[in-house]
């Protein structure tokens, strides 16, 4: 299985602009600016703002699928993550840490089982997986 998704930009860096597509057509061409990135603008989508929607995804699937596997599938897994992008030491940017809050209605489980099921989603997501940065999740189960 392959995904793929395409970006165009025209300009230099600082005042040059973009558009990013998924080729499944769930998202097309989506505005991009470097302002975007080190200021926030409002309807344009930056790298670091689809990294997290991946990260949040895959985290939630490996988690629905753990806690499936212990016996306790998730009535509802509501995740968020928040990616810093910075400037790094040197020179240049980075991503910096990835930070995953997951809230979950999961009958039959307490709280420490919660916390341990996403511990091992965070480390066995292919998301995860696929970052080279610090990462944390907190996991907050509902009743």
């Amino acid at each position: 299985m392959q995904s793929r998704a395409t970006a165009q930009w025209e300009g230099d860096l600082m005042s040059g602009k973009g558009k990013t597509s998924a080729a499944s057509g769930a998202f097309r061409d989506a505005d991009l600016t470097w302002k975007a990135r080190t200021a926030g603008a409002q309807a344009m989508t930056t790298p670091e703002e689809l990294l997290a929607a991946s990260h949040a995804s895959c985290f939630s699937m490996a988690l629905s699928h753990g806690l499936a596997q212990g016996g306790h599938p998730a009535k509802r897994l509501e995740t968020s993550c928040t990616v810093e992008f910075g400037p790094k030491a040197g020179g240049g940017f980075e991503v910096k840490a990835s930070v995953l809050e997951v809230k979950g209605w999961v009958p039959g489980i307490d709280q420490a089982a919660f916390a341990q099921a996403a511990e091992a989603a965070k480390n066995g997501c292919p998301i995860s997986s696929a970052l080279k940065i610090r990462m944390s999740v907190t996991a907050a189960l509902q009743a």
